[in-house]
């Protein structure tokens, strides 16, 4: 695995980096959801979700062309990263959970073009134009807890004139698989107890305040107006709305 463009600290049998400007957090996904927990989330997941999934990253390997320079933010263990290196040069993971990151480097072994960085999204370490590729699936532009619109700003800053950055939601016609998944999350004790007075319309609550939402075609075209940006909303397996973003150059 190769060394971190930023300046950092590297910890001992590992590549992972630790960035400087990460805020002190508590959020469910850097301490709860993290690693071990987070991997189960995902091994308990039904049949549909599955395949929606992999439809996802499906989509992303779609545009990934041979030698390509990758970034994903909230990499979590590693579970999408090993399909990018099939043909991409460079591949670096981001992300807020040091113990997910942990699980990454022992899961990805000794796969050279892997980088695993700790970082904020909306505060990367990386120079502009570094990536043709940076991509936000599984809900993160919702499950990160950040201004949306920084998010995308971000992402739009490290990649490459012509590269291309994607962010995926969930479709409404997978409601009822994605909340049967977060009601078998609950029951394994990974999340808290469902709290069914404020659960419905695209929004899964707990009682120990975990909240999930999502960000409908509406509301992505709504950002992309704000931002002055122009993108592509398409739905992939009538389980995921992506957000297409070709960013142009100066």
């Amino acid at each position: 695995m190769k060394d971190c463009p930023a300046n950092t600290n590297r910890a001992k049998d590992s590549c992972i980096c630790a960035s400087s400007n990460i805020c002190t957090m508590s959020e469910y996904y850097a301490s709860k959801l993290s690693s071990e927990n987070l991997k189960r989330c995902y091994a308990i997941a039904p049949q549909r979700i599955q395949r929606y999934l992999k439809a996802e990253i499906q989509h992303v390997l779609s545009y990934v062309r041979q030698n390509a320079t990758v970034l994903e933010l909230g990499c979590g263990y590693g579970r999408v990263l090993s399909r990018m290196t099939e043909t991409c040069s460079s591949v670096v993971g981001i992300d807020l959970s040091r113990s997910s990151l942990v699980m990454a480097n022992h899961l990805l072994g000794d796969t050279k073009s892997i980088l695993l960085a700790q970082m904020n999204a909306v505060d990367l370490s990386f120079a502009d134009n570094s990536f043709d590729i940076v991509f936000c699936i599984q809900n993160g532009i919702s499950a990160f807890k950040v201004e949306p619109s920084d998010l995308i700003l971000e992402a739009c800053r490290v990649a490459k004139p012509n590269g291309i950055c994607l962010f995926s939601s969930y479709s409404p016609k997978i409601w009822h698989s994605r909340l049967e998944w977060f009601i078998l999350q609950s029951e394994a004790g990974l999340i808290g107890e469902m709290d069914w007075d404020l659960t419905g319309n695209g929004i899964i609550v707990c009682k120990d305040g975990f909240k999930a939402t999502t960000f409908t075609e509406h509301d992505f075209v709504e950002l992309l107006d704000g931002l002055g940006l122009q993108g592509n909303i398409v739905e992939v397996d009538s389980s995921s709305v992506f957000c297409e973003i070709i960013v142009r150059g100066s």
